[in-house]
């Protein structure tokens, strides 16, 4: 029984030993410090900052007005009278406007034929053609729904003296038979903001640990400090200390680091949070786990500082788009999502936007939850196969240096 108690003893002063070593090379080296410190402080400040006003407002657009009737004014005056875009150039051809286009002077061109009163008064369909600048989805949204609003609205101003009703409540059922009203889900503001800001911030979390993680392991293959880990690994159980130890040291920064980005940031800017504490504490614990244990893993494929910098941050946008959540999961090949279950963003990021954005619990993340946990013990379990192989090849390449000692002395 004492030997028992001694290994227990022997096992948690090791890994408080590696724990501490580990912490030391964190805050000694300035490029950690980097990513684990002032990247996750600053990044989601300065990305929640650009999207803070949710929706974009007077959005320039050159119009173009063939018709020069008073039923084409009235649609340009309703259409400048919108929050959202402002007629800002008044061009004779769409040449015109699509130089002012090509020069990003406008977003966007609203083009009205000049046979456009002339066809509404015969009682004809006509057209206005609507060309915007898809470099940025917001201007777009927010050019073409102005543009469907007046239309709308104007349909039914001109159906009603034709729909030959005997009250206005007549004309208000014969223009608008079926009454639409649209209420926004979870996103009440209908921001940029609001649907992909979750995602980000759990995104952020992953990569900046990943290449903290990775920089730390460049840096010691460069300055072969993995030595001083073959005292503590005595035998295979010592493997496991090693990444307990190390892992301690990365999750003790980040469970506050993580805190910080999803319950201080969303409150910084008023975007949505439903999340309960419990639950979402509940969900960084695999999470965390999930994405360190990731790292260390990958951290096998680092063998210098530069190398994370190529290895991780070219991945972001694509780990955010398996995710499903800036494009639709229906649309996205199954081999591909079939990547996505490797990656701990995936599942973390569909988690927390169920309990941040709709007010869930764990239970509702039930699938989510659990691959995390899987993720994290299968890659806890490559982790100690990756280290134990890293100490072997050290081992030998220390008995090889001895060796050469050796010879060069009997020489």
């Amino acid at each position: 029984m004492s030997g028992f108690w001694r290994q227990i003893n022997e096992g948690i002063h090791d890994m408080c030993y590696i724990w501490w070593m580990e912490m030391k090379n964190v805050v000694k080296d300035e490029g950690v410090l980097i990513f684990f410190l002032l990247t996750p402080l600053v990044y989601p400040l300065v990305y929640s900052w650009i999207y803070c006003n949710e929706v974009v407002r007077e959005v320039p657009v050159a119009i173009v007005d063939k018709s020069h009737t008073g039923l084409s004014r009235e649609f340009i005056h309703r259409f400048d009278a919108s929050p959202q875009v402002r007629a800002a150039y008044y061009c004779n051809n769409l040449q015109e406007a699509r130089q002012l286009v090509g020069r990003q002077v406008v977003r966007g061109v609203v083009h009205i034929p000049s046979d456009f009163d002339l066809k509404v008064n015969r009682g004809e369909q006509t057209h206005v053609s609507v060309y915007c600048d898809m470099s940025l989805l917001l201007t777009y949204k927010a050019i073409y729904q102005s543009a469907v609003l007046v239309s709308l609205e104007m349909n039914k101003e001109i159906q009603r003296p034709r729909a030959m009703g005997t009250t206005a409540r007549d004309d208000e059922l014969n223009t608008t038979p079926m009454l639409v009203e649209e209420v926004s889900i979870f996103n009440a503001t209908g921001g940029y903001g609001n649907a992909i800001l979750p995602a980000v911030l759990m995104l952020i979390i992953q990569q900046t640990l990943l290449l903290g993680i990775g920089l730390s392991a460049g840096t010691a293959r460069e300055r072969n400090r993995h030595r001083d880990l073959i005292p503590v690994s005595r035998h295979y159980n010592g493997i496991f200390r090693i990444v307990i130890g190390k892992s301690m040291c990365y999750f003790m920064i980040y469970a506050v680091m993580s805190t910080y980005m999803t319950l201080c940031v969303p409150r910084f800017f008023g975007f949505t949070q439903m999340v309960h504490l419990a639950d979402l504490f509940g969900l960084l614990l695999p999470y965390l786990l999930a994405c360190i244990f990731f790292g260390m893993m990958l951290s096998c494929l680092v063998r210098y500082r530069e190398n994370v910098m190529l290895l991780v941050v070219f991945t972001s946008v694509p780990m955010l788009f398996v995710t499903g959540i800036s494009w639709p999961l229906s649309n996205i090949p199954g081999y591909l999502q079939g990547i996505s279950w490797l990656v701990p963003s995936t599942f973390g990021i569909r988690g927390f936007l169920t309990l941040n954005s709709m007010g869930g619990h764990l239970n509702d993340i039930r699938p989510e939850y659990q691959a995390l946990w899987i993720q994290a013990l299968v890659y806890f379990l490559v982790a100690c196969l990756v280290y134990r192989y890293q100490i072997i090849q050290a081992r030998k390449h220390l008995l090889q240096e001895k060796r050469n000692i050796l010879r060069s002395q009997r020489r």
